[in-house]
């Protein structure tokens, strides 16, 4: 395969995945083996639905939704132009994938065969049954991955490269095992918005998605807010109010009551208004159901908070503030050029 073919397969996994929206399925006759895979993909839906409560059908159908605007041609086309194909000799390489949210290791998924390499991944037991299932549809579309895509439930063999995310504490160990192989180890990281009062209703109500989406089980979803000194929160409550629907969703109410328990039985200090609950805190990770904030003095005082505790950071929410910012309610809409933890994986691919 050249890498036009590679390009052209993957927009036809768009086109096939663009059927399943949050708007609804259709069945689109003219999606190519459309009759083998759609309605096989739609009992794979369920049964990720079923085997992770946290995959709801919104939630499911919100990320293939977001990958199919990804895979197009002309973005696929923008995303590869800068790079170099040329004379690669094809690696095999591992992908050790999380599963906080559906199909979140697809981007390194989707590199590595870009590339022209073989990928060999280990699932998350989370997230096991979209991935499988549209490789299969990308054998079918271009023949010539057959052999290039494996998938194991063993330990990672026999392979020349590694892409691992998981917990601070699984990447010490990521570290030390893969320390021989060329590697991309992704640790914990939290997004941020940087709040100045001036935000208008529309924006905080933009920011709610970032905050909510997938139930803030994402590195990209907000979890933490930098406010002004005597920041009034009446403007975000009212924002984010189109949200509480959430809290008639079992595992998220659970979660909800259950720290706010904590938090009172704490005397911990917190503002809450019936489905989120926001404390002072100057960590980032913070529990389901809860947005931690923290006050600043100046501009030039929060951005080298932000250069200091950069590797803690995924995105930075912001209006105007820094170069490398996320508008308001993009953070779960990224373009295959964004790179979790800034890290070029393509052109680390085209260097092993």
């Amino acid at each position: 395969m050249d890498l036009q073919q590679r390009i052209n397969a993957f927009a036809k996994l768009g086109q096939f995945i663009r059927q399943f929206s949050t708007k609804g399925l259709q069945n689109d006759p003219k999606v190519e083996a459309n009759d083998l895979f759609f309605d096989g993909f739609k009992h794979q839906i369920k049964l990720a639905k079923e085997h992770n409560g946290w995959f709801t059908e919104a939630n499911v159908l919100f990320s293939l939704e977001s990958w199919a605007n990804a895979l197009t041609e002309a973005k696929l086309n923008q995303w590869v132009q800068p790079y170099n194909f040329k004379d690669l000799e094809p690696k095999t390489v591992g992908i050790i994938m999380a599963g906080n949210i559906p199909l979140v290791g697809f981007h390194d998924f989707l590199s590595v065969l870009i590339s022209g390499h073989q990928v060999l991944v280990k699932q998350s037991s989370n997230d096991k049954h979209l991935l499988p299932f549209l490789a299969k549809y990308l054998e079918i579309v271009e023949p010539g991955f057959k052999g290039k895509i494996s998938f194991t439930e063993d330990k990672l063999e026999h392979f020349d490269a590694v892409i691992a995310t998981g917990s601070d504490n699984t990447a010490r160990y990521f570290e030390y095992y893969f320390k021989n192989k060329p590697s991309i180890i992704r640790k914990n990281r939290n997004s941020i918005a940087i709040l100045t009062g001036k935000e208008s209703p529309e924006q905080l109500e933009a920011l709610s998605d970032d905050i909510f989406r997938y139930y803030g089980l994402g590195c990209r979803n907000v979890s933490k807010l930098f406010v002004p000194k005597d920041y009034n929160f009446d403007a975000f409550f009212n924002a984010v109010y189109k949200w509480h629907p959430i809290i008639h969703e079992n595992k998220y109410a659970n979660n909800y009551d259950y720290n706010k328990a904590v938090y009172l039985m704490s005397e911990f200090d917190m503002l809450e208004n019936g489905f989120l609950m926001i404390k002072e805190d100057e960590n980032y990770a913070s529990p389901i159901a809860t947005v931690f904030y923290e006050f600043y003095n100046s501009e030039d005082e929060i951005k080298q908070k932000i250069k200091t505790d950069s590797e803690k950071i995924q995105c930075v929410v912001a209006n105007g503030f820094t170069a490398n910012e996320v508008a308001f309610g993009y953070t779960q809409k990224p373009e295959l050029w964004d790179y979790a933890d800034d890290v070029d994986t393509v052109d680390f691919l085209l260097k092993i």
